[in-house]
C-alpha cells in the first residue's frame, strides 16, 4: 500500500438498476482496490440510490475510481470525500448468552459506558446494539469478548456531508438548466 493512501468515502447516485453494483464493484477490482464497506440505500432525492463506499487508497488512485463510476449510464453522479468532510457510522449488533451476563456485576456498566443498547433478552442469548465509528464498535466487541460473543455483525459505513446542501442536487440542477437552454436554443 502506498505511504500517502488513506480511507476516502465514495458516494454514488444512480437510478435503481440491475447490475450496477456490479459494475461499480468492478472498477474497484480493476483498480485492485478492496472495498472496506459498502452500503446502499434510497437518498432523499426520488428514485435516487445512493452507494456509500469506503476504501482506503491514495487520492490519485480514488480520483481515477471516481471518473470511471461517472462513465457508467445509469450513474448520475459520484463524489469522494475525506473523513473530515463527512459525518459517519456504523451500527453492530453483539449476541452474547444470557447465561453469562445475568449475574454479571459490570455488564450493566459496560453498556452505559459504551452507550449501547440491549435490543432483546430471552432465556438463550441477549443482542446489543452499537452505533458509532469502526474503532467504538470494535472495542465493544473486545469488551463483550469476555462475555463469550456467540454472533457480531457490523453494517458498512453510512455518511452524510457536512454541507448544507446535497452536491448531486445542485448538479441535477445544473443539467436541469442546461437542458433548458438546449431545448430553448433548438426551438
Amino acid at each position: 500500500m502506498e505511504q500517502d493512501s488513506r480511507l476516502y468515502t465514495v458516494t454514488v447516485y444512480t437510478e435503481n438498476e440491475v447490475g450496477i453494483l456490479n459494475q461499480i464493484s468492478i472498477i474497484f477490482t480493476r483498480r485492485n482496490l478492496n472495498i472496506w464497506s459498502l452500503t446502499v440505500s434510497s437518498s432523499a432525492l426520488e428514485g435516487v440510490h445512493k452507494f456509500t463506499i469506503a476504501c482506503r487508497t491514495t487520492q490519485k488512485n480514488i480520483e481515477a475510481v471516481v471518473h470511471q463510476i461517472e462513465k457508467r449510464i445509469d450513474v448520475l453522479k459520484a463524489f469522494y470525500y475525506t473523513d473530515d468532510e463527512i459525518i459517519y457510522q456504523e451500527v453492530a449488533l453483539y449476541k452474547v448468552q444470557t447465561d453469562n451476563i445475568l449475574d454479571s456485576p459490570d455488564f450493566e456498566a459496560l453498556i452505559r459506558r459504551n452507550s449501547a443498547q440491549v435490543l432483546e433478552i430471552n432465556r438463550t442469548y441477549t443482542v446489543i446494539q452499537k452505533t458509532g465509528h469502526c474503532e467504538d464498535t470494535q472495542r465493544l466487541y473486545d469488551e463483550l469478548s469476555s462475555y463469550g460473543v456467540l454472533q457480531f455483525v457490523r453494517s458498512g459505513r453510512v455518511a452524510i456531508t457536512k454541507s448544507t446542501a446535497e452536491r448531486v442536487s445542485r448538479f441535477l440542477e445544473m443539467q436541469e438548466v442546461r437542458e433548458r437552454k438546449t431545448m430553448t436554443e433548438n426551438a
